[in-house]
Protein backbone atom coordinates (compact mmCIF):
# COMPACT_ATOMS: atom_id res chain seq x y z
CA UNK A 1 0.00 0.00 0.00
CA UNK A 2 2.82 2.14 0.61
CA UNK A 3 4.56 1.34 -2.20
CA UNK A 4 1.29 2.69 -4.49
CA UNK A 5 0.44 5.71 -2.26
CA UNK A 6 4.16 6.99 -3.29
CA UNK A 7 3.48 6.26 -6.66
CA UNK A 8 0.36 8.60 -6.67
CA UNK A 9 2.00 11.02 -4.51
CA UNK A 10 4.85 11.10 -7.69
CA UNK A 11 2.60 11.37 -10.60
CA UNK A 12 0.41 14.20 -8.45
CA UNK A 13 3.59 16.15 -8.32
CA UNK A 14 4.64 15.28 -12.04
CA UNK A 15 1.11 16.04 -13.42
CA UNK A 16 1.14 19.06 -10.95
CA UNK A 17 4.14 20.96 -12.87
CA UNK A 18 4.24 24.01 -15.11
CA UNK A 19 5.68 25.23 -17.89
CA UNK A 20 5.86 28.73 -18.28
CA UNK A 21 5.43 30.05 -21.88
CA UNK A 22 7.09 33.83 -21.91
CA UNK A 23 5.49 36.29 -24.18
CA UNK A 24 7.16 39.28 -25.30
CA UNK A 25 4.87 42.36 -24.72
CA UNK A 26 4.95 44.22 -27.52
CA UNK A 27 1.78 44.73 -26.79
CA UNK A 28 -0.52 45.70 -23.29
CA UNK A 29 -0.85 42.72 -20.84
CA UNK A 30 -3.70 43.21 -20.92
CA UNK A 31 -4.20 42.16 -24.73
CA UNK A 32 -1.62 39.71 -24.71
CA UNK A 33 -3.43 37.76 -21.69
CA UNK A 34 -6.45 37.77 -23.96
CA UNK A 35 -5.13 36.02 -26.88
CA UNK A 36 -2.50 34.32 -25.34
CA UNK A 37 -4.55 31.94 -22.44
CA UNK A 38 -6.76 30.88 -25.75
CA UNK A 39 -3.49 29.51 -26.96
CA UNK A 40 -2.37 28.12 -23.61
CA UNK A 41 -5.33 26.43 -22.68
CA UNK A 42 -4.94 24.97 -26.24
CA UNK A 43 -0.90 23.30 -25.73
CA UNK A 44 -2.75 22.08 -22.67
CA UNK A 45 -5.48 19.70 -23.88
CA UNK A 46 -3.54 19.25 -26.75
CA UNK A 47 -0.14 17.61 -25.28
CA UNK A 48 -1.32 16.95 -21.14
CA UNK A 49 1.42 19.65 -20.39
CA UNK A 50 0.12 22.71 -18.01
CA UNK A 51 1.24 25.58 -19.77
CA UNK A 52 1.34 28.76 -17.61
CA UNK A 53 1.20 32.25 -20.14
CA UNK A 54 3.55 34.82 -18.80
CA UNK A 55 4.57 38.24 -20.18
CA UNK A 56 5.71 41.63 -18.18
CA UNK A 57 4.95 44.73 -18.02
CA UNK A 58 7.56 46.42 -20.42
CA UNK A 59 10.01 44.28 -22.91
CA UNK A 60 12.95 45.50 -20.90
CA UNK A 61 11.53 43.47 -17.78
CA UNK A 62 10.62 40.57 -20.11
CA UNK A 63 14.39 40.74 -21.07
CA UNK A 64 15.89 40.37 -18.18
CA UNK A 65 13.55 37.37 -16.94
CA UNK A 66 14.43 36.00 -20.46
CA UNK A 67 18.62 36.03 -20.01
CA UNK A 68 17.94 34.53 -16.44
CA UNK A 69 16.16 31.83 -18.14
CA UNK A 70 13.05 32.34 -16.38
CA UNK A 71 10.78 31.12 -18.79
CA UNK A 72 10.88 27.44 -19.86
CA UNK A 73 9.84 28.24 -23.32
CA UNK A 74 9.44 31.57 -24.95
CA UNK A 75 8.48 33.37 -27.78
CA UNK A 76 10.73 36.62 -28.46
CA UNK A 77 12.11 38.81 -31.32
CA UNK A 78 14.99 37.39 -33.58
CA UNK A 79 17.53 39.57 -31.01
CA UNK A 80 15.98 38.50 -27.94
CA UNK A 81 16.71 34.50 -28.65
CA UNK A 82 20.02 35.12 -29.89
CA UNK A 83 21.41 36.73 -26.93
CA UNK A 84 19.08 34.41 -24.47
CA UNK A 85 20.96 31.51 -26.57
CA UNK A 86 24.01 33.06 -25.91
CA UNK A 87 23.50 33.38 -21.96
CA UNK A 88 21.05 30.47 -21.71
CA UNK A 89 21.30 28.13 -24.61
CA UNK A 90 17.60 28.73 -25.50
CA UNK A 91 17.19 26.64 -29.08
CA UNK A 92 14.54 27.88 -31.53
CA UNK A 93 12.21 24.82 -32.69
CA UNK A 94 9.25 26.98 -34.71
CA UNK A 95 8.35 30.21 -35.99
CA UNK A 96 6.00 31.86 -37.88
CA UNK A 97 6.42 30.91 -41.73
CA UNK A 98 6.75 35.27 -42.89
CA UNK A 99 9.31 37.65 -42.26
CA UNK A 100 9.72 40.14 -39.85
CA UNK A 101 10.17 43.41 -41.14
CA UNK A 102 10.17 47.21 -39.03
CA UNK A 103 8.10 50.20 -40.32
CA UNK A 104 8.26 53.75 -39.43
CA UNK A 105 5.26 55.79 -38.97
CA UNK A 106 4.23 59.20 -39.53
CA UNK A 107 1.79 61.54 -39.44
CA UNK A 108 3.50 62.63 -42.50
CA UNK A 109 2.30 61.15 -45.99
CA UNK A 110 6.39 60.22 -47.18
CA UNK A 111 9.18 60.44 -45.49
CA UNK A 112 11.35 63.62 -46.67
CA UNK A 113 15.04 62.68 -46.14
CA UNK A 114 15.77 66.15 -45.90
CA UNK A 115 13.83 67.02 -42.37
CA UNK A 116 15.16 64.64 -40.40
CA UNK A 117 17.18 66.40 -38.01
CA UNK A 118 16.01 66.82 -34.69
CA UNK A 119 13.12 65.13 -35.02
CA UNK A 120 11.48 63.07 -31.88
CA UNK A 121 11.47 59.36 -32.90
CA UNK A 122 9.66 56.78 -30.75
CA UNK A 123 10.81 53.29 -30.14
CA UNK A 124 9.49 50.46 -28.13
CA UNK A 125 12.62 49.36 -26.29
CA UNK A 126 16.24 49.72 -26.98
CA UNK A 127 16.57 46.25 -27.90
CA UNK A 128 12.86 45.41 -29.97
CA UNK A 129 14.43 44.18 -33.35
CA UNK A 130 12.82 45.43 -36.08
CA UNK A 131 11.46 48.31 -34.66
CA UNK A 132 14.05 49.62 -33.50
CA UNK A 133 17.71 48.07 -33.99
CA UNK A 134 16.92 47.02 -37.43
CA UNK A 135 15.21 50.90 -38.20
CA UNK A 136 17.85 52.06 -37.00
CA UNK A 137 20.92 50.18 -38.39
CA UNK A 138 19.15 51.03 -41.65
CA UNK A 139 18.59 54.92 -41.90
CA UNK A 140 22.22 54.80 -41.04
CA UNK A 141 23.27 52.16 -43.91
CA UNK A 142 21.24 53.43 -46.19
CA UNK A 143 20.57 57.00 -45.88
CA UNK A 144 23.80 58.09 -43.84
CA UNK A 145 21.20 59.20 -40.64
CA UNK A 146 21.86 58.49 -37.23
CA UNK A 147 19.05 58.73 -35.33
CA UNK A 148 21.00 58.51 -31.90
CA UNK A 149 23.07 61.14 -32.92
CA UNK A 150 21.08 63.39 -35.13
CA UNK A 151 17.40 63.51 -33.44
CA UNK A 152 15.53 62.89 -30.46
CA UNK A 153 14.19 59.62 -29.28
CA UNK A 154 12.13 58.06 -26.72
CA UNK A 155 11.44 54.63 -25.55
CA UNK A 156 7.67 54.00 -24.61
CA UNK A 157 7.59 50.16 -23.41
CA UNK A 158 5.20 49.05 -26.46
CA UNK A 159 4.52 49.06 -30.04
CA UNK A 160 0.98 50.48 -28.96
CA UNK A 161 2.67 52.85 -27.44
CA UNK A 162 4.53 54.24 -30.12
CA UNK A 163 1.67 54.94 -32.48
CA UNK A 164 -0.56 56.49 -29.87
CA UNK A 165 2.56 58.65 -29.19
CA UNK A 166 3.21 59.57 -33.13
CA UNK A 167 -0.70 60.02 -33.76
CA UNK A 168 -0.91 62.56 -30.48
CA UNK A 169 2.35 64.73 -31.47
CA UNK A 170 4.54 63.29 -28.74
CA UNK A 171 6.90 61.91 -31.54
CA UNK A 172 6.82 62.63 -35.17
CA UNK A 173 7.82 59.87 -35.72
CA UNK A 174 7.83 55.77 -34.45
CA UNK A 175 8.81 52.82 -35.11
CA UNK A 176 6.41 49.52 -35.35
CA UNK A 177 6.02 46.53 -37.14
CA UNK A 178 3.30 45.17 -39.30
CA UNK A 179 1.37 42.84 -37.70
CA UNK A 180 1.39 45.01 -34.22
CA UNK A 181 0.23 48.05 -36.18
CA UNK A 182 -2.44 45.55 -38.17
CA UNK A 183 -3.48 44.85 -34.83
CA UNK A 184 -3.66 48.64 -33.76
CA UNK A 185 -7.52 48.65 -33.25
CA UNK A 186 -7.65 52.01 -31.82
CA UNK A 187 -8.92 53.63 -35.09
CA UNK A 188 -9.00 57.47 -33.58
CA UNK A 189 -5.02 57.37 -33.84
CA UNK A 190 -4.45 54.76 -36.59
CA UNK A 191 -6.12 56.98 -39.08
CA UNK A 192 -4.03 59.74 -38.81
CA UNK A 193 -0.97 57.72 -39.23
CA UNK A 194 0.93 56.86 -41.85
CA UNK A 195 3.55 54.09 -42.97
CA UNK A 196 6.49 55.66 -44.44
CA UNK A 197 9.54 53.36 -44.72
CA UNK A 198 9.36 49.36 -44.60
CA UNK A 199 12.89 47.88 -43.69
CA UNK A 200 14.22 44.34 -45.58
CA UNK A 201 12.89 41.12 -43.63
CA UNK A 202 14.37 38.59 -41.22
CA UNK A 203 13.36 35.60 -40.06
CA UNK A 204 10.24 36.07 -37.76
CA UNK A 205 9.99 35.57 -33.94
CA UNK A 206 11.15 31.97 -32.97
CA UNK A 207 9.17 30.11 -30.11
CA UNK A 208 12.37 28.64 -28.17
CA UNK A 209 12.96 26.07 -25.63
CA UNK A 210 15.23 26.47 -22.72
CA UNK A 211 17.38 23.28 -22.02
CA UNK A 212 16.01 22.14 -19.50
CA UNK A 213 12.82 20.95 -20.69
CA UNK A 214 13.03 17.41 -22.15
CA UNK A 215 12.87 16.42 -25.61
CA UNK A 216 9.79 14.84 -25.60
CA UNK A 217 8.50 17.67 -23.63
CA UNK A 218 9.60 20.10 -26.08
CA UNK A 219 8.41 17.70 -29.67
CA UNK A 220 5.01 17.53 -27.83
CA UNK A 221 4.42 21.44 -27.90
CA UNK A 222 6.12 21.94 -31.59
CA UNK A 223 4.07 19.41 -32.14
CA UNK A 224 1.02 21.19 -31.42
CA UNK A 225 1.74 24.30 -32.70
CA UNK A 226 2.11 22.94 -36.24
CA UNK A 227 -1.17 21.53 -35.25
CA UNK A 228 -2.78 24.85 -34.20
CA UNK A 229 -6.59 25.21 -35.34
CA UNK A 230 -6.64 28.23 -37.94
CA UNK A 231 -8.68 30.38 -35.34
CA UNK A 232 -5.90 30.03 -32.78
CA UNK A 233 -3.26 31.31 -35.10
CA UNK A 234 -5.54 33.81 -36.41
CA UNK A 235 -5.79 35.60 -32.56
CA UNK A 236 -1.25 35.50 -33.36
CA UNK A 237 -1.81 37.19 -37.05
CA UNK A 238 0.14 33.93 -37.72
CA UNK A 239 -1.17 31.94 -40.89
CA UNK A 240 1.32 28.93 -40.36
CA UNK A 241 3.84 27.62 -38.40
CA UNK A 242 6.87 26.02 -39.78
CA UNK A 243 10.26 24.63 -38.27
CA UNK A 244 13.02 26.21 -37.57
CA UNK A 245 16.28 26.34 -36.16
CA UNK A 246 19.16 28.26 -34.28
CA UNK A 247 21.33 28.55 -36.94
CA UNK A 248 18.67 30.68 -39.17
CA UNK A 249 19.58 33.62 -36.45
CA UNK A 250 22.91 33.61 -37.60
CA UNK A 251 21.49 36.83 -39.57
CA UNK A 252 20.73 38.76 -36.68
CA UNK A 253 24.26 38.28 -35.21
CA UNK A 254 25.41 41.15 -36.35
CA UNK A 255 23.27 43.35 -34.65
CA UNK A 256 24.52 42.26 -31.27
Amino acid sequence: MKSIALILLCSSVLLAKNITLGVVPQQSPLKLTKKWSKITNYLTHKTGVKVIFKTENSIPAFEKKLYAGEYDFAYSNPYHFVLANKSQQYEAKIRANKLIKGIMLSKEIKLDLNNLKNKTFLFPAPKAFAATLLLKHEFKEKFGFNIEKDAKFIYVNSHDSVYKGVSRDIGDFGGGITRTYKNFKNNSDKNKLNIVYTTKGYPSHPIAFHPRIDKKTQDKLVSAFLEMPLELKNLLSIKEFINTTTHEYDVIKKFD
